[in-house]
């Protein structure tokens, strides 16, 4: 009895992963230790709440106003006095331009107002004022 051993050189179909796993894997770990992670600071704004608010994607200019008397556009800090003419020359397309003013729950009603006057002043068209989302009490 003769043994036939097949002697044709084909090549290896089984593909091994182990290799691509690791260069994956090492690829990861570069890119999470050259990676930055930059926290960008805002002006902290305790807003007031609301049920039925949505949000808008154009263009924004945001206003906010603190407790302190200060004023920012932008998160540039800006004096009163110089308010309107900064709110103009940052509103460069009116009708596409939302403003929204975002205001600390305890700042008075005139400063508001002044803002909104301001920016009425300036061309704006479009005025908004940012709400935090109100919870539901289901404690009724």
């Amino acid at each position: 009895m003769k043994i036939q051993i097949n002697q044709e050189n084909k090549p290896l179909t089984i593909f091994s992963y182990s290799s691509l796993t690791d260069i994956v894997l090492l690829l990861l770990v570069f890119f999470l230790l050259t990676s930055s992670f930059i926290i960008t600071e805002g002006i902290k704004v305790t807003l007031p709440e609301a049920q039925n608010t949505t949000a808008s994607d154009q263009e924004q200019i945001i206003v906010a106003l603190l407790n302190d008397g200060r004023m920012f556009i932008n998160n540039d800090e800006i004096a009163a006095d110089q308010f309107g003419a900064v709110l103009q020359e940052r509103l460069t397309d009116p009708e596409n331009q939302i403003i929204i003013l975002s205001s600390d729950r305890d700042v008075p009603l005139e400063r508001a107002v002044f803002v909104m006057d301001e920016a009425k002043g300036a061309g704006a068209s479009r005025f908004f004022i940012s709400t935090q989302m109100k919870e539901d009490d289901d404690t009724q």
